[in-house]
């Protein structure tokens, strides 16, 4: 039997073992770690080849803009674990939803946004896309008799993340894709917090799903870049999107995100236990106005996201009583937890969300998504969590 003749032994293997073996393809040199292509283009043995592959006629690669087989190994690893039937990887987390948006949509388009997205991707919607002639609304997560009403003939899109930066609500995905199936629309998962291994939006009704692998898939801070996961007939639109406009994943990054995929259920699983031990010790805190983490029972998410996720996540936010001095006083007595707005690294981080990353929102729109001066957020890393709960007491005495 030859080897084309066996079964592909990764079907109906586990996320660890597509996390580690997925998309692999040896060269003729046996490596064992997947090699970096680093090369811009690729030679081919004629003229007549080179015409075949630039008009698609014959597989193989082209320009590294857009075909590279590092980049390769993680698209099919990412959409393994997905279980998607393509991956395009980008230069960043905001670079998958742009080109996702610049792939799918026209002028005259209408979009249905969660009003509790990340910052940035609220103005991408709200600033830009208007000037390529795409209406957009924004809508509360939760509020599904919104996202019915709110839809429209020429809704194209339905936008969330779940759970929400850095709120932690929950949105009911398999509801949410009724919506926009019975409106012929696509529902576009943000799914960076939770990661495959812990939620996979598409088993739950969602068309596409979007990640910022800067984050949890790299796992230690190193690169950035992005990826969109789907089927294969808007996956190559957003392919074609980037073979013209060039948002492209390095292949040395790709390599990183690819060693970071091989330990991304561990890490997962240790982020979401040591949250989830902060979580509860804040609650019991004076200094503590509130705490927003779903895996809290009092969580009003948190029966659905027991249902939807394998386990509730490293993010955590919490609002301290007073305001945004009071805020600014516990972030800067912490001498553990790093101030940067980055996530999904092995080391905590914590941020003021009103001032960074929500800062460029006006006012209102703050107000609107619940992002108040006192609330600050804290992506748990991989560090002991006594250490942890020690360094977010010095913040805590420092608010006195």
């Amino acid at each position: 039997m030859s080897e084309d003749q066996y079964p592909d032994p990764l079907d109906g293997a586990q996320l660890d073992t597509l996390a580690i073996r997925a998309g692999i393809a040896r060269s003729g040199e046996g490596e064992h770690s997947e090699p970096i292509f680093a090369t811009s283009s690729y030679v081919f043995d004629s003229a007549a080849d080179a015409a075949a592959r630039f008009a698609g006629e014959q597989p193989g690669n082209v320009y590294s803009r857009y075909t590279n087989p590092t980049v390769r190994t993680f698209e099919q690893r990412i959409a393994a674990l997905e279980g998607g039937e393509m991956a395009v990887g980008t230069a960043s987390g905001m670079a998958a939803i742009l080109s996702t948006c610049m792939a799918l949509l026209k002028a005259g388009d209408h979009v249905l946004c969660s009003r509790d997205v990340f910052g940035t991707t609220t103005n991408l919607f709200a600033r830009y896309l208007g000037k390529f002639g795409v209406q957009v609304d924004f809508v509360p997560l939760l509020a599904l008799n919104q996202w019915r009403a709110g839809v429209r003939p020429e809704t194209a899109l339905l936008f969330v993340e779940t759970p929400s930066n850095p709120l932690c609500e929950v949105a009911d995905l398999s509801a949410l894709a009724t919506i926009a199936h019975d409106a012929g629309a696509l529902l576009v998962v943000d799914n960076c917090f939770c990661t495959p291994a812990l939620q996979r939006p598409l088993a739950l009704g969602a068309d596409i799903v979007i990640h910022s692998a800067t984050k949890y898939l790299d796992g230690q801070g190193r690169c950035v870049g992005g990826a969109v996961v789907g089927a294969a007939e808007q996956m190559t639109e957003v392919l074609t999107f980037l073979r013209t406009c060039g948002p492209t994943m390095s292949a040395f990054n790709a390599w990183v995100f690819l060693k970071g995929l091989e330990t991304l259920r561990l890490r997962m699983e240790a982020h979401s236990h040591t949250a989830l031990e902060l979580a509860l010790w804040l609650q019991q805190q004076p200094q503590v106005q509130r705490v927003y983490y779903a895996g809290l029972p009092d969580h009003p998410g948190h029966e659905l996201a027991a249902r939807q996720q394998s386990a509730f996540g490293g993010v955590l936010s919490f609002e301290v009583r007073g305001g945004r001095e009071q805020a600014w006083r516990f972030i800067d007595a912490t001498r553990i937890i790093s101030l940067t707005a980055n996530l999904g690294d092995a080391k905590s981080t914590i941020v003021h969300p009103a001032t960074t990353t929500h800062g460029r929102l006006s006012p209102e729109q703050r107000a609107a998504a619940g992002i108040g001066d006192n609330l600050i957020r804290v992506a748990v890393g991989l560090e002991h969590p006594d250490d942890l709960r020690t360094d977010l007491q010095r913040g805590l005495d420092a608010t006195v």
